[in-house]
């Protein structure tokens, strides 16, 4: 997380909370199936789970993924399922590859689940609506941001907290750029007329004393996760968070500059770290959106991605 947000050594914000990806799965559910979840499930698994659990008219549906379009929504998670599947978004010389056989295949095993097996209106599901069905019991599973869990594990905001198990995000081809990583942090803009008293919010806001008092008066399920290294040796911390050593090893297992099985030219696994890649995602999500809604086919959709996508590389320079 500190290497993150640094560029040549030096920290440029500090993380308020800071996250992974993971996967969240209905304890009873399983065990009603006599399913049982390993430390690192594969993509294999997954969509089996899916298929059995699936039962809408008992109110729970086989997976929930988003759906909505966005570079930091539906493009989020499919960027890591893409990676995971040996998928990269451009090659070494900054060529999208967005109609190669493992978009093709990524994308075609999220299209399946999330229209056989997901909630109707899917296309509107983002993090929120996704974590607000997870916490109602209406998914059987869920790969999400792992800062979700102190909400999930929480009887205050979830009517199945006891219920919620833990497990790494799924991998396929490769473990690369399978889970993500990503901080909310706070830094202060050259702008600022006080510096010095925005220096001492940030310092507290970030500190192990305001970790404490969210621990003490909220409950150390809500402590803000991600950040430091004391948080994850608490024993209170630990004895609330059920999900701490998953979301620890998540976070320190993600790595931005290997996010693929082939070389590539960027950092980031969720995202492409270039000015550019705000407008690719959310161009592409929509595309994807358009997939998974019926309007476009597999690969008429992606080669529109890849023509949009191309469009806009060419202009910046990347391409000539």
């Amino acid at each position: 997380m500190r290497a993150g947000l640094s560029y040549q050594g030096k920290l440029y914000a500090l993380p308020f909370y800071a996250e992974s990806s993971m996967l969240y799965y209905r304890k009873d559910l399983f065990a009603a199936k006599r399913l049982t979840v390993p430390a690192q499930p594969t993509w294999t698994q997954a969509i089996n789970w899916a298929k059995t659990l699936h039962n809408p008219r008992g109110g729970v549906y086989g997976i929930c993924l988003r759906g909505l379009p966005g570079w930091g929504e539906n493009m989020a998670f499919l960027s890591t399922l893409v990676n995971t599947y040996g998928g990269r978004w451009f090659d070494e010389n900054w060529r999208p590859q967005l109609t190669s056989p493992e978009w093709k295949r990524a994308i075609g095993v999220y299209v399946e689940l999330v229209t056989k097996y997901g909630p109707p209106g899917v296309t509107g599901n983002g993090f929120t609506e996704n974590l607000t069905l997870m916490a109602e019991g209406k998914c059987a599973m869920w790969i999400d941001a792992t800062v979700a869990a102190g909400y999930l594990a929480n009887p205050k905001t979830s009517k199945v907290a006891d219920k919620i198990g833990f497990a790494k995000a799924p991998v396929a081809t490769t473990p690369n750029g399978s889970h993500w990583l990503w901080s909310w942090a706070l830094a202060i803009p050259k702008s600022s007329k006080k510096v010095d008293a925005a220096k001492t919010f940030i310092t507290w806001a970030t500190s192990k004393e305001y970790i404490a008092l969210v621990g003490r008066t909220q409950g150390w399920v809500s402590a803000p996760p991600g950040t430091r290294y004391s948080t994850y040796n608490n024993p209170e911390y630990q004895k609330a968070a059920p999900f701490a050593k998953v979301v620890l090893e998540s976070i320190n297992t993600a790595d931005p500059t290997r996010p693929t099985l082939k070389p590539v030219p960027y950092t980031g696994i969720q995202f492409v770290g270039i000015p550019e890649f705000q407008a690719i995602g959310t161009q592409v999500g929509q595309f994807i959106a358009g997939i998974v809604a019926g309007r476009t086919s597999l690969d008429a959709g992606l080669a529109q991605a890849q023509a949009a996508v191309e469009k806009i590389m060419k202009e910046a320079g990347y391409l000539k």
